[in-house]
């Protein structure tokens, strides 16, 4: 997880110092371009879910509900309910970032690719544990986090400006 930690501070750092002024217009775009990627991620773990209820007899059979025998499925309500909390939680950093950080398109692009690049990983490994799915699991959440702090600790600035 420290690995994860140190690439979220070089990327996140590496395009708040390149990335430049752009108008608001601009800096929204790129939240909402963002946001459809984690719309997209949080899409796919609802269809896996869908589709492992629907190919679930026994959640067939019981009117909907969900078997806790099968490892398929409860990986996948894991998977969705991570996915879910990580969406959430970047999606409110990124409309922040673009509304207060005029020097943040690039930096929400990064956001969106860590993002990606996090679930993916988290996806594939989450079969093989948590060891297996730390560096996917911690790829999600640290860019958020550090975002999340950037984001407070510029706005705490102007307020006692």
């Amino acid at each position: 997880m420290a690995a994860a930690l140190a690439v979220s501070v070089v990327v996140l750092l590496a395009a708040l110092n390149w990335g430049q002024a752009q108008p608001i217009e601009t800096r929204l775009v790129a939240a909402a371009t963002a946001m459809a990627v984690l719309a997209a991620w949080l899409g796919a773990a609802i269809a896996r879910v869908a589709w492992l209820r629907f190919h679930t007899p026994s959640a067939i059979d019981a009117g909907g509900a969900d078997d806790p025998t099968d490892a398929a499925l409860q990986r996948g309500q894991a998977i969705l309910q991570n996915t879910l909390e990580q969406a959430a939680l970047a999606a409110l950093v990124l409309i922040g970032l673009a509304v207060a950080l005029d020097r943040s398109a690039l930096a929400i692009a990064a956001l969106a690719g860590l993002f990606s690049i996090g679930r993916t990983l988290f996806w594939a490994g989450y079969a093989g544990g948590a060891a297996a799915r730390a560096f996917g699991f911690a790829l999600t959440f640290y860019p958020s986090m550090l975002a999340l702090l950037a984001l407070l600790l510029t706005l705490s600035h102007r307020a006692l400006s």
